[in-house]
């Protein structure tokens, strides 16, 4: 069993097993093979479902509580629902690169990995806060604000 000191290493043990199981797929094993990719596929499997337990309760310093909360039961989900995915297929006796393809293609998958970089995004910004970030002109073009005039009639494309 593989440990986790904090979120960023459960989040790249999955993004890791998700970019392997990217060139797995792309191989067109039929798993028969015994090849070295088919043993180390296992091994970035077993380090994602790893990463998968408990995976909300490492998210747990999300801020704003009271809006955290609820979204940590989305990760928890997904990461259930990723965990039982990576399971059934841990399970085979025999992976294919076709099994693996339709294990990348699955909705709870990438949901989960958007749910991790949504929670890293979140804390680039709380740990980086811009002054006053309602004032900033950029924040004012994506509200649709013109400083006192209010609204404004068309939102030129918002850059960073």
């Amino acid at each position: 069993m593989f440990t986790f000191a904090n979120l960023e290493e459960r989040s790249d043990a999955i993004e890791e097993c998700y970019e392997f199981m990217l060139a797995y797929a792309a191989q067109g094993l039929n798993g028969n093979e015994g090849s070295a990719s088919g043993g180390q596929l296992r091994h970035f499997l077993i380090r994602a479902a790893d990463a998968l337990s408990g995976l909300a309760e490492a998210c747990g310093d999300v801020e704003p509580r009271v809006k955290a909360v609820p979204y940590l039961k989305v990760v928890e989900r997904d990461a259930a629902d990723s965990l039982a995915s990576v399971e059934l297929v841990l399970a085979q006796p025999y992976i294919s690169s076709q099994l693996i393809d339709n294990l990348n293609a699955s909705m709870h998958l990438r949901a989960l990995l958007t749910d991790l970089f949504l929670i890293g995004e979140v804390e680039k910004i709380r740990t980086n806060p811009s002054p006053d970030p309602l004032n900033s002109a950029q924040s004012q073009v994506a509200l649709g604000m013109n400083g006192a005039n209010g609204l404004i009639e068309t939102i030129a494309p918002y850059n960073d």
